[in-house]
């Protein structure tokens, strides 16, 4: 064991839509989470592994906190904060020039006795003038005493450093838990399904609602192959027609945007056979959800 080595637990909150999974991607230099301008883009807490030199930081992208509605909503808002239970530091991120709003202070209320480190994360600075974020500090800083406040651009990589030179001083772990090469424990599986489901978010207008799923069928890898076979489930006949497109053009986009992502990420060619399947109002059906992964276990 090297005795110069630390690791910490690092879980990342806040409302949807904040850019918690940009921020992840950012500071792994690898796309990892998912990124929709859709808000509830990520569904499950998802682990992103960084090492440096004798550092390893392991974060965790959460579920955006609403007020669910349905019982995935349940689950992913469970799924957030369980995720603080297990953490050495906490960063909580919110947008520039946005008051705190009932969800930011539910949030605070539940980090305020934890007894952890908490950053402010005040993202999408490159978009707002110097007024408003400190309007936005001047708003935020008074509701509890966070270990520090930091404006970041996490699209642009701004102040993103500043976080990780930060966040380590609270590592006491004397280990690695992963190799150094681990930039996930995500299933290859469940990689390949959340890329599939981003590029339904990003090709489908707001007719279709977050009412799919991904299921990943078969997964075979070869010498330099692998070939997926993944089924789409949504709720309505309707949304199978749009997601199929006219002459199945918005399907084969689909397939061809997460056939290039994931030949990126693998590092192979990828082959990708979609269907798409009806299983409806699935986001109250326990039994669907936990089909589908979507489990508190």
């Amino acid at each position: 064991m090297d005795e110069n080595r630390k690791s910490g637990f690092v879980s990342i909150i806040g409302r949807p839509n904040v850019g918690k999974s940009t921020l992840l991607n950012t500071m792994l230099g690898e796309k990892i989470a998912i990124v929709s301008k859709k808000p509830q883009t990520t569904r499950t807490s998802i682990t992103g592994i960084l090492t440096e030199g004798d550092i390893q930081y392991i974060f965790t992208d959460t579920p955006g906190i609403h007020k669910p509605r349905t019982r995935l909503g349940d689950y992913m808002v469970k799924s957030a904060y369980s995720s603080v239970s297990g953490a050495d530091v906490v960063l909580f991120v919110v947008e520039a020039d946005t008051k705190p709003s009932p969800t930011e202070l539910g949030i605070i209320d539940n980090l305020k006795n934890r007894g952890l480190p908490v950053y402010l994360i005040i993202n999408k600075i490159d978009a707002k003038s110097k007024e408003k974020l400190g309007q936005t500090i001047l708003d935020y800083s008074p509701l509890m005493e966070f270990t520090d406040v930091i404006p970041v651009s996490a699209l642009k990589n701004e102040g993103v450093d500043i976080i990780l030179s930060e966040i380590s001083r609270h590592f006491t772990e004397p280990r690695f838990f992963f190799p150094e090469d681990m930039i996930t424990d995500q299933p290859e599986r469940m990689i390949a399904a959340e890329v599939i489901r981003e590029k339904i978010l990003r090709l489908t207008d707001d007719e279709i609602p977050h009412g799919t799923a991904v299921t990943i069928e078969e997964f075979t890898e070869k010498k330099d192959l692998i070939s997926i076979r993944a089924e789409i489930f949504c709720e309505k006949p309707s949304h199978k027609g749009i997601i199929i497109g006219k002459n199945g053009e918005t399907i084969k986009k689909i397939g061809t945007f997460a056939r290039e992502d994931l030949e990126e990420f693998f590092g192979c060619r990828v082959y990708i056979d979609l269907w798409v399947k009806v299983k409806k109002n699935w986001r109250d059906s326990v039994s669907a959800a936990r089909n589908f992964g979507y489990t508190d276990d």
